[in-house]
């Protein structure tokens, strides 16, 4: 598999186009953005003029879009009807399981084999080709998708048929979002008491309160210093993406009748978070406002 289209160069699909190249594979890339298309070119990419030149003769075409009603009409309007049908299509955008399903129905209509292989890792992951993917995909056609997303890939799991990607995807990021709140609450807490915030990362980091947003993401900056907050909570998982993702939780909650009151309480949180400004910082700079101090735009 040689021959990559990849729709999508924003701050995620930049980096993902980039590690295809490295991988010494011909990449065929579009997006709206021509600075992102120039960015994406400096990189080893090469520029198409549309979504239909990119796909015409791609073995897999890959999407990185920002909602499902992006993903349903690229891939109904431009990628279906242009590319070859013995190309994999792969969508690693976060979107709702009802459009990635709606989405693999309508490929699979028309011969295409397709996967929804949402990510998780973050923007210096996308950099760095260290991404976790979660495949909703055939079983037969999984290891294709393995191969076509390994230059991407810390680690890819097959989640189950398609949507189960996407199902993946926003519960991890919903437990994922509740645990940051958790790990900010106690900081912020442990500030008030007199406590020294590194002491406590230190203890809880070995005791019952351990997590990744703790040990391997720290909101307080100091004690991991790849972490975001040691920058200013500049990169990392825009605060704006978290949002979104919560979002799609709650509707699919909703849908589903599952209970999940931590889950809304969250969103409701960062939902403020990103009204004070917060929705460009990365998500754990939610900690600044708990500590109540303002945040500048992001």
């Amino acid at each position: 598999m040689t021959r990559i289209a990849f729709i999508g160069l924003g701050n995620m699909g930049g980096g993902m186009a980039a590690n295809q190249a490295k991988a010494g594979r011909e990449v065929m890339a579009f997006d709206l953005s021509p600075a992102a298309l120039d960015k994406a070119a400096a990189a080893g990419c090469g520029k198409a003029a549309s979504v239909a030149e990119a796909v015409q003769s791609a073995d897999a075409v890959i999407t990185m879009l920002p909602a499902g009603p992006h993903v349903r009409q690229v891939y109904a309007e431009q990628i279906l009807p242009n590319a070859p049908t013995s190309a994999l299509l792969i969508d690693c955008s976060t979107i709702d399981v009802e459009s990635a399903r709606a989405v693999a129905a309508q490929a699979n209509a028309g011969g295409f084999r397709f996967a929804d292989a949402p990510v998780s890792g973050g923007t210096a992951a996308a950099e760095a080709g260290t991404l976790a993917f979660m495949v909703g995909c055939d079983e037969a056609d999984f290891p294709a998708v393995e191969d076509a997303i390994k230059p991407m890939s810390r680690v890819t799991f097959r989640a189950g048929d398609h949507g189960a990607g996407q199902a993946a995807k926003i519960c991890n990021n919903m437990v994922l979002g509740i645990s940051m709140i958790g790990v900010c609450e106690a900081l912020a807490l442990a500030e008030k008491l007199g406590l020294d915030p590194a002491k406590f990362h230190e203890i809880s980091s070995q005791s019952s309160g351990q997590c990744w947003s703790l040990t391997s993401y720290c909101p307080w900056p100091g004690p991991v210093p790849t972490a975001p907050s040691n920058r200013g909570y500049e990169g990392g998982f825009a605060t704006a993406m978290m949002l979104k993702d919560l979002k799609l939780a709650q509707e699919a909650a909703a849908k589903a009748g599952a209970a999940t009151p931590l889950g809304a309480s969250a969103e409701g949180l960062y939902a403020l978070f990103d009204r004070l400004g917060g929705g460009g910082k990365d998500f754990s700079a939610i900690l600044e406002m708990l500590r109540g101090r303002s945040v500048q735009p992001g």
